[in-house]
């Protein structure tokens, strides 16, 4: 489980980055928004803490789709006005704001998906004005090891958390943006703000597929236990992330 944690993450991170340095921020951000974080961690819950315990989180989780949104848009605002440790430390205090507001709801499926359903439908009225992107630079290996060890870093500390707290906590920590966090800091000190918003945008609009994981999760899990839900859950996931496809805006991209 532990070598899990820290290969997942941080290899998904890398291919994330190529994808941006070859398609551009809109497409990174996008595959950005698959549950790659937050759904290991939550299998890793399940199979410690048990299934019934695991559909509590996973609703939860659902609820944090708008605490995830919120980051984006906040990072997005911040990084206008602020170099990256002002801008991170801004939103970081802001989602755990958020995420605390949301910790104080009771735990439930339906209350989930609104709070979900309504930030994803009000998410691109959220961030700043497009302006022209310019090219993406050529990165080393150092960097992308760097990037690798922050996911791995991160992933560890959110999943040792999570094991560790209630179920609506545990299944609002697992959602910390682990990924968005390291491509936002990242890509706002290498390329700037504007790389940065096409970037957390896209993340929102991927944001779809973290929804329905969720949802199925929570749906199903209690019934049908770990192997099943998890298994409908992925399929779902991804085939919600194809069918905003024809909502993605391609020519948000840097040019080659």
């Amino acid at each position: 489980m532990l070598a899990l944690k820290l290969l997942l993450v941080p290899s998904f991170l890398i291919l994330i980055t190529l994808a941006g340095r070859r398609w551009g921020p809109g497409i990174a951000g996008w595959l950005a928004g698959l549950p790659v974080s937050a759904g290991p961690i939550l299998f890793i819950v399940a199979l410690e803490q048990g299934s019934v315990f695991a559909a509590s989180a996973a609703a939860a989780s659902l609820a944090a789709v708008a605490s995830t949104i919120v980051f984006c848009a906040v990072y997005s605002h911040a990084s206008q006005r602020f170099a990256w440790p002002g801008a991170l430390s801004i939103t970081a205090a802001v989602w755990l704001g958020a995420v605390s507001l949301l910790a104080r709801l009771p735990t439930s499926t339906p209350l989930s998906l609104g709070l979900a359903a309504s930030a994803l439908l009000v998410a691109p009225t959220l961030f700043p004005a497009q302006r022209e992107l310019v090219a993406a630079r050529n990165m080393s290996l150092a960097e992308l090891a760097l990037r690798a060890l922050a996911g791995a870093l991160l992933t560890l500390a959110v999943s040792l958390s999570a094991a560790r707290i209630g179920s609506a906590w545990s299944g609002l920590l697992t959602t910390y943006p682990v990924l968005g966090s390291v491509l936002a800091v990242f890509s706002h000190r290498n390329h700037g703000a504007t790389f940065v918003n096409v970037l957390l945008r896209s993340m929102a609009t991927g944001m779809y597929s973290f929804a329905t994981f969720f949802l199925t999760l929570a749906l199903l899990l209690a019934e049908y236990g770990t192997a099943t839900a998890f298994s409908v859950a992925a399929v779902a996931s991804l085939g919600a992330q194809l069918a905003t496809l024809k909502f993605k805006d391609l020519r948000l991209r840097s040019p080659d």
